[in-house]
């Protein structure tokens, strides 16, 4: 995906969640993982803690870079969390290249969504 395709589709996402979100500013990609563990975790409760919030990051970085095979869903635990195990080597990557490889996962993942709907 070229940079300027990559910025459009991102900035498309993040009204998306905005929209869904009823709120009054674009997220960032941290919202954006935020939101994607709970929709994996599949349930919502008024504050979380701030283990159970890196959990939920967690949760929705594996979900995304499972669509490139680096992690696999392995199940539940018995309180209900999703777990995953890392499948393959992540090759080094500095923070913006990190960054963008999420993006594109996220728009991913919320393209699927909206067929769903």
């Amino acid at each position: 995906m070229e940079d300027w395709q990559l910025d459009f589709e991102w900035l498309r996402t993040q009204h998306l969640v905005q929209n869904t979100m009823k709120r009054e500013t674009l997220p960032d990609l941290n919202t954006v993982l935020f939101l994607v563990g709970i929709q994996e975790l599949g349930r919502w409760k008024r504050s979380f803690s701030k283990e159970e919030k890196q959990d939920l990051m967690h949760i929705a970085v594996c979900r995304l870079l499972s669509q490139e095979g680096f992690f696999e869903f392995v199940g539940r635990d018995e309180d209900g969390w999703p777990h995953y195990r890392q499948a393959l080597e992540m090759p080094p990557r500095d923070i913006t290249e990190q960054e963008k490889l999420l993006k594109i996962n996220a728009i991913r993942y919320f393209q699927e969504w909206e067929q769903e709907e």
